[in-house]
């Protein structure tokens, strides 16, 4: 695979930290296991053969699955029971930091690390055993389990400046958006194609950017509207949101976890998750969740 990266056996060897002729013997040795050569070596560095290039995509897809074995074979030994690793998105930006400060505050010798991360691929990686937990949009598959932490919508993020009388609609149409790229958070972009199609609206695109919170810089700057999660757009002071009023603009959330064999640190940050979750329906002020209107 490095060497197929770089296309070079000095860089590859560099990239894997060994000598070029350790990594040469390596790559011998494979060709002599089996029975074909992988690479043509030129003045213009290594070049994939035909076996090479047909056989890459298999390497690939090995390497990844023994990665995932080791990932979980030490999270679930005394090596890994004390790190977990957890994804969330727009939608959970709200629960999902509560939900691991009050696991830490129970578990404080745990690492654990958060990261935002689409829904699908949460899914992904939750399969491969690459991430322990996720908080994401349902519904999913019925092998992964889920706990329900209730409903997510959109709503129009505009300037404080501008009338919100004409409503979330017209504002669409006679504002614009600002969008979020569709590469890097292609769920929820979906999400708000869906709703646009659905209310049989074709507005203007202002300008696309990777992150809600360049999103909402641009909102604020006065750049467009930008249709946001209600919980997301909780973190922008200075914002008008207004609601959607469409079944389309609706979803529900949840928190999934591994499929197999949770270990006990994963069912406890699971219980944590549920015991926040619980503290927030039962006082709804406490959440961050803006109806500004």
């Amino acid at each position: 695979m490095a060497v197929a990266d770089h296309g070079n056996y000095g860089a590859a060897a560099r990239t894997l930290a060994v000598t070029q002729p350790a990594l040469t013997k390596q790559i011998q040795a494979l060709e002599s296991h089996i029975g074909g050569t992988l690479f043509r070596r030129g003045r213009h560095g290594a070049e994939p053969t035909a076996l090479g290039r047909a056989l890459l995509p298999d390497a690939r897809d090995a390497v990844e699955r023994l990665d995932a074995f080791t990932l979980r074979a030490r999270r679930l030994t005394a090596a890994g029971a004390a790190r977990l690793a957890v994804g969330f998105g727009l939608s959970t930006i709200d629960i999902a930091p509560r939900a691991v400060a009050e696991f830490r505050r129970r578990r404080p010798e745990v690492r654990v690390t958060l990261d935002n991360i689409p829904s699908a691929q949460q899914v992904e990686r939750l399969r491969r055993g690459e991430l322990d937990a996720g908080f994401i949009r349902l519904p999913v598959d019925e092998d992964i389990p889920v706990l329900e932490l209730g409903t997510d919508e959109l709503m129009l993020a505009i300037p404080e400046s501008v009338d919100p009388a004409p409503g979330a609609a017209t504002l669409i149409e006679e504002l614009g958006l600002v969008c979020l790229t569709r590469s890097g958070n292609p769920g929820f972009v979906a999400l708000t194609d869906e709703y646009l199609k659905a209310a049989g609206l074709r507005p203007r695109i202002r300008q696309r950017a990777r992150d809600i919170q360049t999103v909402l810089a641009l909102v604020t700057a006065g750049i467009g509207a930008a249709l946001v999660s209600a919980r997301a757009g909780a973190i922008a002071p200075g914002l008008r949101l207004l609601p959607v009023d469409h079944p389309a603009a609706q979803w529900r959330i949840g928190l999934a976890w591994q499929p197999r064999d949770p270990s006990p640190t994963l069912a406890a940050f699971v219980e944590a998750a549920a015991d926040v979750h619980d503290v927030l329906r039962e006082h709804p002020a406490n959440q961050t969740t803006s109806s500004i209107a």
